[in-house]
């Protein structure tokens, strides 16, 4: 049960993180900093941080705790946050880079209408789309965990087969 609970712990942390995030960090960054290109900036010098979280998180959530590696559920949600993650990290960070790199400009400063700025908006979603995902799926193995160190007597998750 220690080996599950500090899985717990750090699929926690690992949340509780991405949470801050997404819902304090960056919505703070776009409303104080002084341009969008900084606000972006400093938001991109966070996600690879998330992103290879959600690699290594759920990877050592399975090799610590023996009731993770035992459910089904627990491996496909650490298989989808580490799949997610390793595309957002490896496909598609660099490619806004580059896209933000050969715009010369910032994307905002580009016209509406200019096709880098809706490669740069297909590409944005797509990595937010990414994180959610990743943060999905951690979810879903914090409470596989919760429910594996639930007190005697607590009301159970149902196990997956």
């Amino acid at each position: 049960m220690t080996r599950t609970l500090a899985a717990l712990v750090l699929a926690a942390l690992w949340l509780g993180a991405a949470l801050l995030a997404v819902t304090v960090v960056a919505p703070g960054a776009f409303a104080v900093l002084p341009t969008r290109a900084l606000a972006g900036d400093m938001v991109g010098r966070v996600l690879p941080v998330l992103f290879a979280g959600a690699i290594a998180v759920p990877a050592l959530v399975l090799l610590i705790a023996p009731a993770a590696r035992r459910s089904g559920l627990a491996r496909f949600s650490a298989v989808v946050s580490a799949a997610a993650a390793a595309a957002a990290l490896w496909v598609v960070d660099p490619r806004i880079a580059a896209l933000r790199a050969a715009a010369v400009v910032p994307i905002d400063q580009l016209a509406p209408a200019d096709p880098r700025r809706a490669m740069f908006g297909v590409l944005h979603a797509g990595s937010v789309a990414l994180l959610g995902l990743a943060m999905i799926a951690v979810a879903v193995l914090l409470l596989l965990l919760a429910r594996d160190v639930a007190p005697p007597g607590a009301p159970k998750v149902p196990e997956s087969r």
